[in-house]
């Protein structure tokens, strides 16, 4: 082999080695979430890497704060302002250069000699790399685009949780917040009927029972409104939390006063399975890793055997004033004595077995998660939907009555502010149902994406029955 071939193969190498390269675009990763989780992200899903785009982002998160942020507001101010956001993204981004990486040959070494002998000097070059690595580059550039093709997928669902996680966290903010009035109208019509008996027992004109009845109700209130407090600043601050605010931030945070009405229909079982049987991202993505498993395994039987290495040779040998050029090649072959990559290929074998599994179990337990979201949220609409059409309606018949009853002398004051503690009551069991409902519809959303997030669900059911029963 002269020179000339050895400068034309080399260079084929670099040509080719440089074609087969895996490489990220995550531009085009984030497009691809935001269209994938558009009733989510909104396509706002960005991530800064200059100062410039820092600077825009923390502009429109300035004019989000100016008035009360909304449930669609909370989202955009997250996926803009939130740090753990930015660092999911930039996280994801290293997952998917790690991705390519693999899909690339190693850099080819290159090693030079001087060597002396009397009046001889030898001049030796070698150029070597992984024959290997070159003969299974197009299945490893595959694997590559796999293992790409997955982070893509897990951002999507990353970007899905984080979303819904935001969106639960307001409704759980705005609900105490709107909670914590009516708790305080309890609190203030316990307080005044802890006085007037107070008084009334005084001159003579009420019992002591009686009195230490109303005292009871009074503690009882006293201890549930600052319950009530508690809740509505924790809940506040998870929200911040969420938002990814700032001390200075978080002071101008704005909240309406009360939740969204309730949709006049709630969503079909056939719209929700229709839309849930084209767009799970969870079943795609352990597919994804099923095929990525299987690929690997294929490739693997060859690798954990041996290892080969080439190498070209050019030297040059200086003697008594004339030069001599030697041309040739070496080839290093790993023998497989002592390993032969038995545990290697087990543990391939045991990965794409496990890949597998995951897959199947991913799509059996698809359709009861999807049953049993639908389900809570079924329920909660219904439940929701039976306070503001039949409970708070009579509830308020009966506080009218009661009125007329107290103007006609027929009830007392007691009776008359033990009606508005039970009115008040019943308000804030619906409150706690339209809380419910929100938490169900944004827990379905996900889940019909392939996020289940029934534990915060079941969470606020408890907290709903809580609430009920008192």
């Amino acid at each position: 082999m002269n020179a000339r071939s050895f400068r034309s193969t080399s260079l084929a190498l670099a040509v080719l080695a440089i074609s087969g390269c895996a490489s990220v675009n995550f531009d085009q990763s984030l497009a691809q979430s935001n269209q994938s989780a558009v009733a989510f992200t909104k396509g706002k899903l960005a991530l800064a890497t200059t100062t410039t785009q820092r600077a825009e982002m923390d502009k429109t998160a300035a004019e989000l704060l100016q008035k009360p942020l909304d449930q669609n507001s909370a989202v955009h101010l997250a996926l803009l302002n939130s740090p753990s956001v930015q660092a999911m993204l930039a996280q994801n981004w290293a997952d998917a250069a790690t991705a390519a990486q693999s899909g690339r040959i190693s850099n080819p070494l290159f090693t030079f000699e001087r060597m002396t002998i009397g009046n001889e000097l030898e001049l030796g070059r070698l150029l070597s790399f992984g024959l290997l690595d070159l003969l299974t580059l197009p299945q490893r550039y595959d694997m590559a685009q796999r293992r790409m093709g997955q982070a893509q997928l897990q951002l999507s669902l990353s970007a899905i949780e984080h979303v819904t996680q935001v969106r639960q966290v307001w409704v759980n903010a705005v609900a105490a917040q709107q909670s914590l009035v009516y708790a305080k109208q309890v609190f203030d019509a316990a307080e005044a009927s802890a006085e007037l008996a107070k008084r009334l027992q005084s001159v003579g004109n009420y019992s002591r029972l009686a009195r230490v009845k109303q005292q009871v109700f009074y503690a009882e209130s006293a201890t549930q409104w600052a319950a009530a407090q508690h809740l509505a600043l924790a809940s506040r601050e998870e929200l911040i939390r969420a938002l990814g605010l700032t001390d200075a931030q978080a002071k101008q945070l704005q909240l309406p006063k009360q939740l969204p009405p309730l949709p006049k229909n709630p969503r079909s079982p056939a719209e929700i399975s229709q839309q849930a049987s084209s767009e799970r991202l969870d079943i795609k993505l352990a597919k994804a890793t099923f095929d990525a498993s299987a690929k690997s395994q294929g490739l693997s039987i060859l690798t954990s055997l041996t290892d080969i290495e080439l190498g070209l040779r050019h030297d040059t040998i200086f003697d008594e004033g004339k030069k001599h050029n030697k041309d040739g090649y070496e080839i290093s072959l790993r023998l497989p004595l002592f390993d032969w990559g038995g545990g290697q290929r087990d543990a391939m074998n045991a990965q794409t077995l496990v890949a597998a599994n995951r897959l199947e179990a991913t799509v059996r337990a698809a359709s009861s998660n999807l049953r049993t979201s639908y389900s809570a949220y079924r329920t909660a609409y219904d439940m929701s939907r039976h306070y503001r059409d039949e409970v708070l309606p009579l509830r308020k018949i009966i506080s009218e009555e009661n009125v007329l009853r107290y103007n006609g002398m027929l009830i007392g004051v007691f009776e008359l502010l033990a009606d508005s503690r039970e009115q008040i009551s019943s308000v804030l069991a619906a409150i706690t149902a339209e809380q419910q409902f929100w938490l169900s519809d944004a827990a379905l959303q996900a889940e019909l994406m392939g996020k289940p997030s029934s534990m915060v669900i079941g969470a606020a059911a408890a907290a709903g029955s809580k609430e009920v029963g008192h």
